[in-house]
């Protein structure tokens, strides 16, 4: 197998040519074969770091969730303000690539390191009075309701590209419906405010058992 190996081809440097071409096609358009080709090798040669192409998987989706620089809180940081940051930063990771939170969800294993931060997380949220399973309870929900909110924001229409014009017309109220109201309202702004919404509430909703 050893002729199947480009001489400096890495993990890192696999994974960062897939994230771009992740970026370029999408994830139906990551294919092991065009991948190869983009650094100019044979697929063999990347079956040597990456056993499978659900490896490869795991490891463009391990970067994307470390990019977001998720860790403890910072000295002096609150908990609900901590959780707050997390979030929105978890979210700009994920809309950092094209399919990114499609990606993430398709991962079975994100790798050591997150797991390793998930840990220190959890440490830092036990001095504040959370139980293991409620700070464990409280990161996974808050993670899911992100990964969840970019897998719908990456899959909607673009901004002006839908019509409520069949909303209307099975509305007995037609356009002066609370829905159609309520949907033609801020639409521009609708998921920053949405996932706003959505962060407070679950924040809102999370209190530890025990002394801060």
């Amino acid at each position: 197998m050893g002729e199947n190996r480009r001489p400096g081809l890495t993990r890192q440097i696999i994974v960062d040519a897939a994230l771009r071409l992740l970026d370029e096609a999408g994830l139906e358009g990551l294919t092991v074969r065009r991948l190869a080709a983009e650094l100019g090798v044979q697929s063999p040669a990347l079956y040597w770091h990456f056993r499978t192409k659900q490896e490869l998987l795991n490891g463009m989706a391990g970067v994307i969730v470390l990019s977001a620089g998720m860790g403890p809180p910072r000295e002096g940081e609150s908990w609900q303000d901590w959780l707050d940051r997390r979030a929105r930063s978890y979210r700009r990771a994920l809309l950092a690539h094209r399919d990114g939170a499609r990606l993430v969800a398709t991962a079975t294993d994100l790798g050591p390191e997150v797991v390793r931060s998930l840990d220190a997380e959890m440490a830092a949220m036990l001095t504040r009075g959370f139980t293991p399973v409620l700070a464990l309870r409280t990161i996974t929900t808050l993670s899911h309701y992100v990964l969840g909110f970019v897998l719908q924001e990456q899959a909607a229409a673009p901004a002006g590209g839908s019509s409520l014009g069949p909303l209307i017309s099975i509305l007995d109220d037609g356009a002066e419906a609370p829905l159609v109201a309520a949907l033609e309202h801020g639409s521009s702004e609708r998921w920053g405010a949405n996932f706003d919404h959505g962060i407070r509430t679950i924040i809102a909703g999370t209190s530890p058992p025990g002394p801060p």
